[in-house]
């Protein structure tokens, strides 16, 4: 584990405790659950969000994406009558697709990811809104997918599947990203994208490639989301899911510049935002306030990024005075 990992550990051991005595509900088995859940939830997009930051990119169609494949997905069953695994590749294939168009618009075209992820968010919003009508999509009185249910919202051990899903998921991109060369090249792409490329790096590939990343568990997400909500309205479902993605990104230490990070401290990042999430809700705070606890927390960790780049740089400058 790197320090940052470390620190981000021991500030959610301090918040759980300093919770648990206020309430103790928080240690109880239902909320324990419940609080897995969600962090099962929203961990897995916030990891392929991950994957983009890495390289200095950002994915702000997230929310969007989820409202879109959520709907498709249920209509594809209920409507159509498409078996589950069928309309389930189908979603898979669709994120990809999404996020192969955005990484081919970023680097083909050179067009800023902001814009290009901002138009996305817009577009996939009003395309979910269109095709319900601005209706709601859901399973109607008597629907039932046993399996597909069993595997979405059960739980074995007590424990939500989503949550075994985000953990098998997290260690799979572990893997990619700190042990295999597509990591390596993440990270220097992230660092210095035309050093990189003057290197060998196959750096438009790799920019693309973590965009498909991220589309692909932005569908996996939006299966869960779909299944676990059982109704979908599309002008709301999903709204600032990108916020919690980039949030959760930045506590676990990934640089908005790119080139830092691990996949532990994302996993610690969705746990810390959920566990505020729960303290805002267990201590009677409104609601209303969430966003704001989201921001608050984005602009610490984005503070916490810029104070230390300049003390490494001072650091490195001095070891470099030192050593002439």
């Amino acid at each position: 584990m790197l320090k940052k990992d470390i620190g981000l550990l021991i500030l959610i051991l301090v918040v759980g405790t300093v919770v648990a005595i206020i309430n103790p509900l928080f240690i109880s088995p239902i909320n324990i659950a419940n609080t897995a859940n969600l962090v099962g939830l929203f961990g897995i997009f916030a990891i392929g969000q991950a994957f983009v930051i890495i390289t200095g990119g950002i994915e702000l169609s997230v929310g969007s994406i989820i409202a879109l494949l959520g709907v498709l997905f249920v209509d594809l069953m209920v409507n159509h009558g498409v078996p589950w695994p069928v309309a389930l590749g189908l979603m898979l294939v669709l994120g990809a697709l999404m996020g192969l168009a955005h990484g081919l618009l970023i680097t083909r075209l050179k067009l800023q990811p902001f814009i290009v992820t901002l138009c996305g968010l817009l577009i996939y919003r009003g395309a979910a809104r269109y095709y319900t009508a601005d209706g709601t999509a859901g399973f109607a009185f008597g629907d039932s997918f046993p399996t597909l249910e069993w595997l979405t919202t059960g739980r074995t051990f007590g424990i939500p599947h989503s949550m075994f899903a985000f953990v098998v998921i997290a260690i799979v991109m572990w893997v990619v990203l700190h042990r295999s060369v597509f990591g390596r090249y993440l990270f220097a792409v992230g660092k210095n994208e035309e050093a990189a490329r003057y290197s060998g790096v196959p750096t438009n590939r790799v920019i693309v490639a973590s965009y498909v990343i991220c589309g692909v568990l932005t569908a996996i997400s939006a299966i869960f989301f779909a299944m676990y909500t059982r109704s979908i309205s599309p002008s709301s479902h999903g709204n600032f899911y990108e916020l919690y993605a980039i949030a959760a990104s930045v506590l676990g230490g990934f640089s908005l510049r790119g080139g830092e990070g691990s996949i532990v401290g994302v996993v610690l990042g969705t746990i810390l935002l959920q566990i505020l999430q729960n303290l805002v809700n267990l201590l009677g705070i409104p609601s209303s306030l969430n966003f704001a606890v989201m921001g608050s927390v984005i602009l610490i960790g984005v503070l916490a990024d810029t104070q230390f780049a300049e003390y490494r740089k001072r650091k490195a400058a001095a070891k470099g005075a030192a050593g002439s």
